[in-house]
């Protein structure tokens, strides 16, 4: 295929896939719809280069700007709580990963195991994998929050990262690696 993309196209692979990443199309059919009605593709060189480029990066976006579209449309006063909350989370230890996605940030060594996300324009949400721990008031049950979560905590201020949520994100932290 990928021979015959370059025969056919005169462009590589590696090239189609940036073409693609700069339309900041995200969904499969639409990025196949669009090299075929802008580029003449055939339906098979179109879905090969759509599945290549969805591989390549799911939402075609760096991790900073993924960070920029969920804190911007209102949601800029809840920065610095997000920036905060990371800091904190990685002076936890080493083998952290913090993997941005589209609505949320993933925080993970071998497991995910807190997920934070501006789920209103006053709340972060942040979401932890504990196990065999009750909850109460402020450590909620995650509900529909993220599938991986067990617990849930809603913050809304900086003064909201106290010992108590630390110390929730210090168990999730030593329970996932």
């Amino acid at each position: 295929m990928e021979k015959g993309l370059i025969d056919k196209t005169g462009k590589t692979l590696k090239q189609w896939v940036a073409v693609v990443r700069k339309t900041k199309l995200e969904k499969h059919g639409e990025i196949i719809k669009f090299l075929k009605s802008e580029h003449d593709f055939t339906h098979g060189y179109a879905n090969f280069v759509a599945m290549t480029a969805r591989e390549a990066g799911a939402n075609f976006f760096k991790p900073d700007e993924l960070i920029e579209v969920q804190y911007g449309k209102g949601k800029a006063e809840l920065k610095p709580i997000y920036d905060l909350l990371i800091k904190k989370i990685r002076g936890l230890g080493e083998g952290i990963e913090v993997v941005p996605k589209k609505a949320s940030v993933s925080v993970k060594t071998k497991k995910q195991f807190v997920l934070i996300q501006p789920s209103t324009k006053t709340r972060i949400d942040v979401g932890l994998k504990l196990r065999d721990k009750p909850t109460g008031e402020r450590l909620k049950n995650s509900g529909l929050f993220g599938a991986m979560c067990t617990h849930r905590v809603e913050v809304f201020t900086k003064s909201d990262i106290d010992k108590e949520l630390l110390g929730w994100i210090k168990e999730a932290y030593k329970q996932s690696s």
